[in-house]
């Protein structure tokens, strides 16, 4: 279909502008990725997963990658990651859990709740960058993914 160079690659879910300027930056500039979708809070993640919203009119199709924030406005980022484990169309979804929070809890409840991988932000702009790239290069390049099986 015409659609596919618009696959959305990245659903980024974070509500701190700074952290979205680098992300998207890093992303951007090691060629890792085009189409970069951003959710400010929780709802607006969900509303643009399951096509419902001010995205209910979209093109059908799922990020290969959604790099979630724990702390969300509206709703946070564990009931985010719930909600998309929980349903047949979204759970083999790969969820990165970015945090600058550092409750041994939230490590042990994301995992729980399925999430494939838990990443505690770097404070340095540098690091920063670095771990964005590798998490690129792993999640969008190197990892495997089941084959997508559409649903109407």
């Amino acid at each position: 279909s015409l659609m596919t160079g618009m696959e959305v690659e990245l659903l980024l879910v974070e509500d701190n502008e700074n952290d979205v300027e680098l992300t998207v930056r890093a992303l951007r500039r090691e060629n890792l990725c085009n189409q970069i979708q951003v959710a400010r809070d929780g709802e607006e993640a969900l509303d643009f997963l399951f096509c419902r919203g001010s995205f209910a009119g979209r093109q059908n199709g799922h990020p290969r990658l959604i790099l979630l924030d724990l702390k969300l406005p509206k709703v946070d980022g564990l009931e985010v990651l719930r909600v998309i484990k929980s349903d047949p169309h979204t759970a083999s979804i790969p969820v990165v859990m970015l945090t600058s929070s550092t409750h041994e809890q939230d490590l042990v409840r994301s995992y729980q709740l399925g999430v494939n991988s838990y990443l505690r932000k770097p404070v340095d702009f540098d690091e920063f960058h670095v771990m964005v790239k590798q998490l690129g290069l792993y999640w969008l390049v190197v990892n495997r993914q089941p084959p997508v099986t559409e649903h109407s």
